[in-house]
């Protein structure tokens, strides 16, 4: 069964193909001519934490294909384990997207082989997210090959998914963030083992910028024990990006924050308001990405065949 965890789950191959997908699915939405490859696939969406972006995509794009789209209420894992709730969901149900904080909920959503299970977001990874994001700048670029992405922010899901794309991609990232914030020495040799791109973690902001073709944020982190707000304050405001950070990218370059974000915080409203800004645009690409992994998980199972990818 064909689950989708994270990029690593699926690789490069799959990755591209996913992107390819998506990019016939773009372009039929734009002309109204949606092909009806999810019709009567039914799709369990279980979001207890919100994330208007990621929901409302799911739903538009699956029921835009012909799915039959239903919301799960109440916690992931509470009261009932998710085992059981796998077992039950599978009555019904042809593919269950999770969206919460407990990955490992996840990781065993999955391991019942129940149902395929589509990672919306966890602790560990936003691989849906970072897959629409790259879909954009393949689409300004022409290629993925040689992308440079400057992440500016704390060891977190979104940080994650953009060193494991560089594991598995020709790309080359960098996590830049204060001292004690970065992603855990064991996680990064694991991911650079074997590592098609290239990952690195920079302290030095105005280093890390030199020659890149995206500049990335994400929201400051919540205090640690022992730590207050204005601690976390103190320590990430040199990494505020504006608008003097942006000039510095390439002819091409984009900025790109993750939503939602925090003026005065991780951006200026400056650097918000300029064109190289385009994290609206590419949030576009979200629905037709995550339309396209629905499909192949639906494809996996027999939920859907091959001839109904018209």
């Amino acid at each position: 069964m064909l689950h989708f965890l994270s990029l690593r789950d699926w690789g490069a191959a799959r990755a591209v193909e996913t992107l390819d997908r998506a990019d016939v699915l773009s372009a039929l939405w734009r002309d109204d001519r949606m092909p009806q490859s999810l019709a009567g696939v039914r799709v369990a969406l279980w979001f207890p934490d919100g994330g208007f972006r990621n929901r409302l995509a799911f739903e538009l794009g699956a029921q835009a294909m012909g799915a039959i789209v239903a919301y799960m209420p109440g916690e992931v894992g509470a009261p009932e384990p998710v085992d059981d709730v796998a077992a039950y969901l599978a009555n019904w149900f042809d593919v269950l997207v999770v969206r919460t904080w407990g990955h490992a909920d996840l990781v065993r959503l999955a391991a019942s082989e129940r149902l395929p299970v589509v990672n919306g977001r966890t602790a560990e990874g936003h691989p849906c997210e970072i897959l629409g994001d790259l879909l954009h700048l393949r689409r300004r670029r022409g290629t993925l090959d040689g992308l440079a992405v400057a992440y500016v922010g704390p060891a977190s899901n979104i940080g994650t998914s953009w060193l494991e794309a560089a594991s598995i991609l020709p790309i080359r990232v960098v996590q830049v963030c204060p001292p004690g914030y970065e992603t855990a020495p064991a996680l990064l040799a694991e991911l650079r083992a074997g590592a098609a791109g290239t990952l690195a973690v920079s302290h030095d902001l105005d280093d890390a910028l030199r020659d890149v073709d995206v500049i990335y944020t994400d929201c400051w982190p919540s205090s640690r024990p022992g730590e207050t707000r204005d601690d976390v304050a103190r320590a990430f405001r040199p990494y505020r990006i504006d608008v003097r950070h942006l000039e510095r990218l390439r002819d091409d370059g984009v900025f790109l924050p993750c939503p939602p974000v925090t003026r005065g915080e991780e951006v200026t409203a400056a650097a918000m308001s300029s064109p190289r800004c385009e994290s609206p645009a590419a949030k576009e690409r979200l629905l037709h990405v995550q339309n396209a992994i629905l499909e192949r998980v639906a494809l996996d199972t027999g939920a859907v065949s091959d001839v109904d990818r018209r």
